[in-house]
């Protein structure tokens, strides 16, 4: 038999919509302290057709709130609609079409953030929880998702901005030649890649692959014994997801699921898991439930990095900064400040990541991270400054020399602090080919004009490093430049051939490799050289363009100023 408070409740969702969300008072009376959850399922019981969601709205100290206004948006198009909580905080939108709904509340000036729902299919059934709070202590971007209390999440210091849409990046909005705003567009492909831990599950120590091998046995042999078993299942599939196995993974955790929707924690791993496969949408749609069900940072990290993989960067940031809200960990901060980096918004990834090295200091990616945004900015200096003190975190680690010796080549003058690094670069790993090439780079720039011993330690360096690595293509260029300038042409023509043969896509080297058959009287070498330069050059900028239209700019705007981009 139901209980009284159930039929009762299943009584006033079978009414029309307006008997509904205006429910008679005496019925709180008679449930006296309803069941939200309660509430919302047998309300999304009496959904005609279609998908549903249903949720309760809550004060900031956990209260149900009557009569609170809530919206939802579908993405995409202008389709809105609206309709209040009912006495048990509850309410119902039903006979929905497929798609993302954007879910928020509001009443008497206080507001929710906006939840992001999506319905796959006519049969979901999604419940959301929304909490109110004071509109001045929220945070909202240009599209109304208000953000939760700055204190509330412990995040000090709202950011000093907003993104407020996107542009495609037809004009790179750069600094200086084309060839530094190159560099600052390859150090932020490498700063995105310093991102830790994308599409893995939390670390564990490393196994051997016959200890990894046991493990695999044993488990098989559980699940064999009980292919019914939940744990059975949830174990192998979370074996599979920490060894990169996917697929396998997702059959498993998938039975899990199915076995206990409510396992949050095997619905988590299972959205890893489908990320991990490719298939992006089934992974998002579980981590909106999860959402639904609970917000947290870890969670929103996550949804940030699907949506950035969609091709909604927008929605991305707005993850990002959320997660660092509830739990502003190194890694919250290094995505979100990437994510700004990698859109262009280079000021404000500088504001992100300079908050993200005070709280973080001894972080060797962040400060790289910083530095990279700085270069972007033209502030070379500040940028070589982080990026030394990067590298004095620890002086075994080569990324950090690697990022300052780019730096210094693509800088207009030498860095001060930028070659006593790289010599220590060089006294720890002699035998490090990028090491002995850096460093020759470095005392050429620095070398002052007629200083030959300068340029013979640069050669030295540089013919080590070829000897170390024989597909170092920028080090047989630079042998050639200083054969060209000794006049020895044929010595040139030796380290430009050996330099396209490294790297075909080293369009200069054919050029240079031209002016030397010119020198030499081989005009008819030098005119199919120059020819391949040409070819080259026009194929990579066609790269560049397209690469450069398929990242989409972030427009920001700024207290007291107008949306402009993020590009200086």
């Amino acid at each position: 038999m139901r209980p009284i408070a159930t039929l009762l409740y299943g009584f006033l969702s079978s009414s029309d919509s307006m008997r509904y969300w205006g429910a008679p008072l005496v019925v709180a009376a008679l449930l006296c302290a309803p069941n939200p959850a309660l509430a919302a399922q047998e309300a999304s019981k009496s959904s005609p057709h279609g998908a549903t969601i249903t949720g309760v709205v809550r004060n900031s100290t956990g209260k149900l709130v009557e009569d609170a206004l809530v919206r939802i948006e579908l993405k995409g198009s202008s389709s809105t609609s609206e309709a209040k909580s009912n006495s048990a905080g509850a309410f119902v939108f039903s006979a929905l079409e497929t798609g993302t709904y954007l879910v928020e509340a509001n009443k008497s000036g206080q507001r929710s953030r906006t939840i992001a729902v999506i319905l796959a299919s006519q049969e979901d059934r999604r419940q959301v929880d929304l909490t109110l709070e004071d509109s001045k202590s929220a945070q909202s971007d240009s599209s109304g998702l208000s953000l939760p209390s700055p204190q509330a999440m412990e995040f000090a210091d709202n950011p000093n901005f907003t993104i407020s849409g996107v542009t495609d990046w037809t004009a790179a909005g750069g600094h200086g030649s084309d060839s530094t705003l190159r560099t600052s567009e390859a150090l932020t492909r490498e700063t995105v890649a310093l991102k830790a831990g994308k599409g893995a599950s939390p670390s564990t120590p490393a196994n051997s692959a016959k200890d990894d091998g046991e493990s695999e046995r044993r488990l098989l042999a559980a699940l064999a014994a009980a292919p019914s078993s939940i744990d059975a299942n949830r174990q192998l599939g979370r074996f599979y997801l920490r060894a990169g196995r996917y697929r396998e993974a997702v059959l498993l955790l998938q039975t899990c699921y199915q076995i206990d929707p409510a396992d949050r924690d095997n619905e988590y791993d299972l959205a890893l898991a489908y990320m991990g496969t490719g298939d992006l949408s089934s992974a998002q749609k579980h981590v909106q439930g999860l959402l639904a069900f609970k917000q947290t940072a870890d969670l929103h990290r996550l949804a940030g990095e699907l949506d950035e993989k969609l091709g909604d960067p927008l929605t991305s940031v707005h993850e990002f900064e959320q997660a660092v809200r509830m739990d502003p960990s190194e890694q919250n901060y290094f995505e979100w400040g990437s994510e700004l980096l990698f859109h262009r918004a280079v000021w404000q990834a500088q504001e992100v990541f300079g908050r993200g090295a005070e709280a973080y200091p001894k972080s060797a990616r962040m400060l790289t991270a910083l530095g990279t945004a700085f270069f972007s900015s033209a502030l070379y200096d500040q940028a070589a400054l982080r990026l030394c003190d990067a590298s004095d975190l620890n002086p075994a680690d080569p990324e950090p020399y690697i990022f300052l010796g780019k730096v210094e080549m693509a800088s207009p003058d030498p860095l001060t602090c930028v070659e006593p690094k790289l010599a220590r670069f060089l006294q720890e790993q002699p035998a490090n080919a990028q090491a002995n090439y850096l460093y020759a780079m470095a005392i050429l720039k620095h070398r002052q004009a007629g200083d030959e011993k300068v340029l013979q330690q640069a050669e030295s360096l540089l013919a080590k490093s070829v000897s170390l690595d024989a597909k170092c293509a920028d080090a047989y260029f630079e042998l050639g430049i200083l054969s060209s300038a000794r006049r020895d042409f044929q010595k040139a023509i030796g380290f430009y051939t050996k330099a396209v043969q490294a790297n075909p896509e080293l369009a200069d080297a054919y050029y240079r490799l031209g002016v030397a058959y010119d020198r030499v009287g081989d005009a008819a070498a030098a005119k199919e050289e120059f020819r391949l330069h040409d070819l080259i050059k026009k194929q990579q900028a066609a790269i560049v363009d397209r690469q450069r239209r398929e990242v989409k700019q972030f427009l920001v705007v700024q207290p007291g100023k107008q949306t402009d981009s993020a590009a200086h």
